[in-house]
């Protein structure tokens, strides 16, 4: 990319998104991406729910969209770990 300027509406939000990441140790939160098949996304989503349950470690879907051929792309967030 030159410039800075983002080629894709995808990498303009990855980059605002990152410019809202804390800098310390990493960032407070464990975020994991993901590009599937609808069902695949949604088994997927639901093992992390169950792994990470959102009581103990805040877990959300952050962000999600459907691509053109019908996969999701989706990104979870989480704690590193329970109190």
């Amino acid at each position: 990319m030159s410039g800075g300027a983002a080629k894709k509406p995808g990498d303009l939000a990855r980059r605002l998104s990152a410019r809202a990441r804390p800098k310390h140790s990493g960032g407070l939160w464990r975020r994991e991406s993901f590009t599937l098949e609808r069902g695949a996304a949604r088994a997927k989503a639901r093992e992390l729910f169950d792994r990470y349950p959102k009581a103990a470690y805040m877990t959300e879907i952050e962000f999600w969209r459907e691509l053109d051929d019908g996969r999701i792309e989706f990104t979870m967030r989480r704690l590193p770990s329970a109190d």
